[in-house]
C-alpha cells in the first residue's frame, strides 16, 4: 500500500535514506521571499538534486526546486533554482561544519514541512551507502515485508 502524505509535509527527498547513512537529524528554518512561500503551499518543491553547505559560517539550501506559479510577481523575476539561507544558531552551524570536515560526512536535506506558519526543512548528517549496502538494505526490507505477509496469512489461518 502506498504511503499517505503526512500532515504538513510538503516535499520529501524520498532517495536521502537510501542513498545515505542518515546519523544525526535536525531542523532548520528557511529564508523565502513571497513568491516562494505561495509555491510551497501549492506543493510546488522539490528536493531531488538538493543539497546543503556551510560557507562563510552560514548554511545555505543549493540546488532545490520552487517552481513559480504562473501568476507569480515577475519584479524581481523569480529564480526557481536559487539558494536559500538556513536558519540554524551559530553553533549548530559550527558542529556541523566540523563534522563534515573531520569525519567526510555530509549534509542532506530530508524534507520540507510547515510548522505553524513557517517553514522548516529538516536536515540529516549522513554517510554515503555503497553500492552493496543499497542491495543488502532492500534485501532486508524485502524480507520483513515477506515475513510480515506470511505472519498475517497465517494469523488469517491460511497455510
Amino acid at each position: 500500500m502506498a504511503r499517505k502524505p503526512q500532515p504538513g509535509r510538503i516535499a520529501a527527498n524520498r532517495r536521502a535514506y537510501r542513498n545515505y547513512e542518515i546519523l544525526e537529524e535536525l531542523d532548520a528554518g528557511l529564508a523565502l521571499l513571497g513568491w516562494e512561500v505561495k509555491a510551497l503551499r501549492a506543493n510546488r518543491a522539490s528536493l531531488a538534486e538538493a543539497f546543503v553547505a556551510i560557507r562563510d559560517r552560514e548554511a545555505w539550501l543549493t540546488g532545490a526546486n520552487f517552481a513559480p506559479l504562473p501568476h507569480a510577481s515577475a519584479h524581481p523575476p523569480p529564480v526557481p533554482d536559487r539558494s536559500r539561507k538556513l536558519l540554524l544558531h551559530r553553533n549548530q552551524i559550527d558542529r556541523l561544519a566540523g563534522k563534515v570536515q573531520q569525519r567526510g560526512l555530509t549534509l542532506i536535506p530530508l524534507a520540507l514541512y510547515w510548522s505553524g506558519s513557517k517553514v522548516k526543512l529538516r536536515i540529516g548528517l549522513g554517510r554515503g551507502r555503497k553500492q552493496y549496502d543499497k542491495r543488502r538494505l532492500d534485501q532486508e526490507r524485502d524480507w520483513q515485508r515477506e515475513k510480515q505477509r506470511l505472519a498475517r496469512h497465517r494469523a488469517q489461518g491460511r497455510s
